[in-house]
């Protein structure tokens, strides 16, 4: 499985703080103070956390795609950033789903299995029949759909809630019990989500 390698940008206490735990972090997590020259990039990284302070700079002078940017902010701005102070925990979360959507942000349908996804509504349709779903709902079913061996609770545990110590795994396995009830209430389809010895698959 890669290794998404993240930067933190100009956010040294964000970077002290997930330091403390990056040995447990689902991505590797680095740190710029500040650009040390004017060849500075971030192409190498899946994904930039910033201040929201730093909005313009990197959209307008660096021209980094937004869909790779997080930024963080004290006061509400948009739907395209994070208010802190956030626990930890969520922010990981957060910072995940972000990464995971990154591959389908250019799409607004993905074809899943027998299904459409339409990704902007949380609509997931079939034969004109259609079902509302939760963000992270979305989340389960875009990273199952991402892989084609099934998938450990653990391994969802760790890439779609992020790193959270006190998080037991029945949480994960009563969410996907929840979502594979919905869709079997209302598709009559009890083999959208496979349960495995080896974990939980899409076919």
């Amino acid at each position: 499985m890669n290794i998404h390698n993240i930067i933190i940008f100009e956010f040294d206490s964000l970077y002290k703080i997930l330091s403390e735990i990056k040995n447990n972090l689902p991505f590797k997590i680095n740190n710029l103070k500040k650009l040390e020259s004017k060849d500075s990039n971030f192409v190498e990284y899946s994904l930039v956390i910033t201040n929201y302070i730093n909005k313009n700079f990197l959209l307008k002078e660096r021209k980094i795609d937004k869909n790779k940017i997080l930024f963080l902010t004290k006061e509400k701005k948009n739907n395209q950033h994070i208010t802190y102070p956030i626990q930890i925990k969520n922010l990981i979360e957060k910072i995940n789903i972000k990464l995971i959507k990154q591959k389908y942000n250019n799409q607004s349908y993905l074809k899943v299995s027998n299904y459409i996804l339409n990704l902007n509504s949380r609509i997931i349709s079939k034969n004109n029949n259609s079902l509302k779903l939760t963000e992270k709902e979305i989340n389960i079913i875009l990273f199952l759909n991402d892989h084609k061996n099934p998938q450990k609770v653990s391994i969802l545990q760790n890439q779609v809630w992020g790193y959270l110590s006190e998080l037991e795994t029945h949480t994960v396995e009563t969410h996907i019990y929840r979502l594979r009830k919905k869709i079997n209430d209302h598709f009559n389809d009890s083999n959208f989500i496979i349960s495995t010895d080896d974990g939980y698959l899409i076919k």
